[in-house]
């Protein structure tokens, strides 16, 4: 990274591995200490063992968020990870949270993150782009695994970046399901696995899955990020081709998911979308 290094850091850590793999490699590239909010229902318990101290809140408890990271003693915050996203219909606001959500005309994760975002900077707080640290697995155009795309597979891939970098610019979603040529299912709120799965149910095998970041996409949350978990859903609808925007996705365990991609002869590929026609 150029920018420098901060001694101690604040982690608002959402599901999944991207926390755990975040905090593993901010400490190897010299953050000496790590202020981390979790969130009950979903950041993974691993999280205490990687970090200096952690504050286990409820998902729609800005209030009390804001007030461990006024006493926390950093300036600087990433968040990372997913919340799931039918538990921001579920959640128990406080009245900080209750506020906020009646001040947005929109509510997505851009405009609901962002405006956390504005809260933490009224303490003091700067948010930093949540590709910090991690910048050494957003990968560059080209093959990832051994198998490349036939000529059908890579029509789609160019069908679905089209496709994909419209709809997420009307924050519809990031990942696009394409099949010879036809759309099968566009990422709504349901998330990317459920997207998949949905793909998989019409179309049967041979699915080319797309993802992309949106255009403008705030990279201060919300990026997208391909895991070990993305390949379970992407075998479960026998999808045979993923492809990703190249630098601005996140590749976690990127060794598994290439021998994983191998095993299942999935043709996994990272794309440009700098000359894709909108």
């Amino acid at each position: 990274m150029s920018t420098a290094i901060p001694e101690s850091l604040g982690v608002i850590a959402g599901k999944g591995v991207y926390p755990i793999e975040f905090a593993r490699s901010a400490r190897a590239q010299g953050v000496k200490r790590l202020f981390t909010v979790a969130f009950k229902g979903e950041t993974e318990r691993s999280i205490e063992k990687l970090v200096d101290e952690v504050h286990w809140l409820y998902v729609g408890q800005l209030q009390a968020l804001l007030d461990v990271f006024r006493k926390s003693g950093v300036t600087t915050a990433v968040m990372v990870g997913q919340i799931t996203p039918t538990h921001l219909f579920r959640i128990r606001p406080d009245r900080a949270m209750m506020n906020l959500l009646a001040s947005l005309k929109q509510r997505n994760a851009e405009t609901i993150f962002g405006a956390v975002g504005a809260e933490m900077q009224t303490i003091g707080i700067e948010l930093a782009p949540a590709s910090l640290f991690m910048e050494s697995a957003m990968p560059a155009p080209g093959l990832l695994a051994a198998r490349a795309p036939n000529e059908e597979e890579a029509a789609d891939i160019e069908l679905g970046l089209q496709v994909a970098k419209a709809t997420s610019g009307l924050d519809i979603g990031q990942t696009v399901i394409v099949k010879r040529g036809t759309v099968l299912a566009v990422e709504a709120f349901e998330g990317t696995d459920e997207a998949i799965l949905r793909a998989g149910k019409l179309g049967g095998a041979g699915g080319v899955v797309v993802k992309v970041a949106k255009r403008g996409h705030d990279m201060r949350f919300d990026i997208p990020v391909v895991g070990m978990h993305t390949f379970k859903v992407l075998k479960k609808a026998d999808i045979s081709t993923l492809a990703v925007e190249a630098g601005r996705t996140i590749l976690l365990e990127r060794e598994r998911l290439i021998a994983e991609a191998n095993r299942l002869n999935i043709a996994f590929t990272s794309v440009s979308t700098e000359d894709t026609k909108e």
